[in-house]
């Protein structure tokens, strides 16, 4: 990044420029001003009703309080229960816990800020430490992910070599490994992104609501390295943890298959879970599944959509529609990934300090 390089410029600017005339006050108000109205106007042209925006506010602000309740209680139970937190799930489980409130923290009141202001993100400090955060997360998310399905795979199916498969120290390692992988692909992403920035850009609304890829790539040029690298790192990781559920749940069933053949009842659940599994992944996968549609076709129109979109409003409209399913779907994962992982599970429902909790956890999961 130039951050560095501005950096002697900046305090010299400061100190000579400590106490503005009049007339540069009114020139800095001025512009003020009109990046508001700028930022406003491209708010409008997402988001042009007010029931929506409102409607909007509501839901962001109803999802980042579900998620943060869900994934506490969750993170409580298992923290509080000393069999859980030795056990190598729960602790990928909680890896995956941290991220997502990571996720949500950074996402939620970014959002329900620009709702409430009607405006777009400005494009500065908070708008690359939240794209960096984020990207981090994701990955984080994703991998995680992965490994879990891969434990599942051993605890079934190579369960004589399980405990000595996955120790203490490896699975340290693993969980130490997945923040390591997220960050430096983020960090390599993010200093692509930062060949296109320029101080004249710092202040600028974005096109969003949210400095997601999309809208900061369009803000910054479109720089080519970190666009192509972007996509295929994410294509990459999301194909290895499609292929890592595919095999892991599919050999599972096989083993379940086999061992109790006679018994068409026990099939019948083992589909189920698999099924259940498979389904939730999809859920999960939904937001990064049409970002790759955007990205491929992206890549197939190039450039001719963006002027097209800047020509005809309903073009812009329909990306702008994009963007706001995006925002929304981002938060799904988060609500959904201790539901599925954590209190679908009856040792976590009885982690919970309430008996009345754990009964109504029950209700709902049984």
């Amino acid at each position: 990044m130039c951050f560095t390089r501005a950096l002697p410029c900046a305090i010299l600017w400061t100190a000579v420029y400590a106490c503005p005339s009049p007339s540069q006050d009114a020139n800095i108000t001025s512009d003020a001003l009109q990046l508001l109205d700028q930022g406003r106007c491209l708010f409008r042209s997402i988001l042009p009703s007010d029931t929506a925006v409102q409607a909007l506010v509501c839901v962001f602000a109803l999802m980042t309080i579900i998620s943060l309740i869900v994934n506490g209680c969750t993170l409580f139970s298992l923290g509080s229960s000393e069999d859980l937190s030795w056990e190598p799930r729960f602790a990928l489980l909680k890896n995956l816990i941290v991220s997502d409130v990571l996720l949500i923290v950074t996402q939620g009141p970014t959002v329900a800020h620009c709702l409430l202001q009607k405006t777009t993100l400005p494009y500065g400090a908070w708008c690359l430490t939240q794209f960096f955060i984020n990207t981090v997360c994701v990955f984080c998310t994703v991998l995680t992910i992965t490994c879990m399905a891969f434990e599942r795979y051993l605890y079934v199916c190579q369960a004589i070599y399980y405990i000595s498969i996955l120790t203490t120290k490896r699975l340290y390692l693993i969980v130490g490994l997945t923040w390591l992988i997220s960050i430096c692909l983020s960090a390599v992403i993010t200093g692509l992104l930062s060949l296109g920035h320029k101080s004249s850009l710092v202040g600028k609304p974005i096109t969003g609501l949210l400095c997601e890829p999309d809208t900061l790539e369009a803000h910054l040029g479109f720089p080519r390295g970190s666009a192509v690298f972007r996509k295929v790192v994410g294509l990459l990781v999301t194909l290895l943890c499609i292929f890592s559920y595919s095999f892991s749940y599919l050999r599972m069933y096989q083993e379940a298959r086999n061992a109790v053949q006679p018994f068409q009842q026990v099939n019948k659940r083992a589909r189920k879970t698999v099924m259940f599994y498979c389904s939730m992944l999809l859920l999960q996968l939904l937001p990064i599944f049409l970002k790759i549609v955007s990205d491929a076709l992206w890549e197939f129109e190039g450039n001719i959509a963006m002027i097209r979109s800047l020509d005809y409003p309903g073009d812009w409209m329909s990306a702008g529609t994009l963007h706001i399913m995006l925002l929304v779907m981002l938060q799904v994962p988060p609500c959904i990934n201790p539901l599925i992982y954590g209190l679908r599970n009856r040792e976590v429902r009885e982690a919970l300090p309430s008996k009345s909790d754990s009964n109504v956890m029950c209700l709902l999961f049984t």
